[in-house]
């Protein structure tokens, strides 16, 4: 996501001045999650464990992490590739999705079922994170609609909730625009939610 000023929002009232920052091309999946589990020991859930042992779901995005196991991965993943990596802003997610342009979706201003994992798709779980190119953001991103909702690193609520991004394949078109936010609570994991990496541009070598 390039530097520059975005117009946020439900009909892109907002205008929003945002400095340059990678943003994950994938949510991070599952196999990701697993090396990070097998080198650091992290502490997963029963149900985290079977999927992350699952070799079908590898390539498929992680579930099943609170904003907790989110935080830890980006710190992981930190010392890792020697770079600052850290949950994406909502504001910088929802730019990488909707570009200057402002779109409503990641393409375009209108829906196309075949752009996303979303309800429409009567599929019902998740997809591998390479299953819809043509759905990339204008920078690149893909599957910022759809498959599954994504934390950002946005400060907590006055009830100490977090928020995630973009929607999930039990959501219908509307549910995965680009705008749309909710707040989720960060100690609950489930089968729809996610994340993925930012790297500040300043920080690559």
């Amino acid at each position: 996501m390039a530097a520059g000023t975005y117009r946020l929002g439900d009909g892109g009232t907002r205008a929003v001045s945002l400095g340059g920052v990678l943003i994950g091309r994938w949510p991070v999946a599952t196999a990701h999650v697993r090396r990070f589990v097998e080198e650091t020991g992290h502490t997963v859930r029963d149900v985290l464990r079977r999927r992350l042992e699952a070799e079908q779901l590898a390539d498929h995005p992680a579930t099943e992490v609170t904003f907790a196991d989110a935080v830890a991965f980006c710190a992981w993943a930190s010392e890792t590739l020697c770079r600052a990596v850290r949950l994406p802003t909502g504001d910088e997610w929802e730019a990488a999705a909707r570009g200057t342009d402002a779109r409503t979706w990641p393409w375009g201003d209108v829906f196309d079922p075949e752009r996303c994992n979303s309800a429409e798709a009567g599929w019902g779980w998740t997809v591998p994170v390479h299953a819809h190119p043509a759905g990339r953001g204008p920078g690149g991103a893909e599957q910022l609609a759809g498959n599954v909702w994504e934390w950002v690193g946005d400060a907590p609520d006055p009830d100490g909730w977090r928020t995630v991004r973009g929607g999930s394949y039990f959501d219908s078109g509307w549910g995965v625009r680009a705008a749309r936010a909710l707040p989720a609570d960060p100690q609950r994991a489930t089968a729809t939610t996610g994340f993925r990496i930012a790297i500040e541009r300043s920080d690559m070598r």
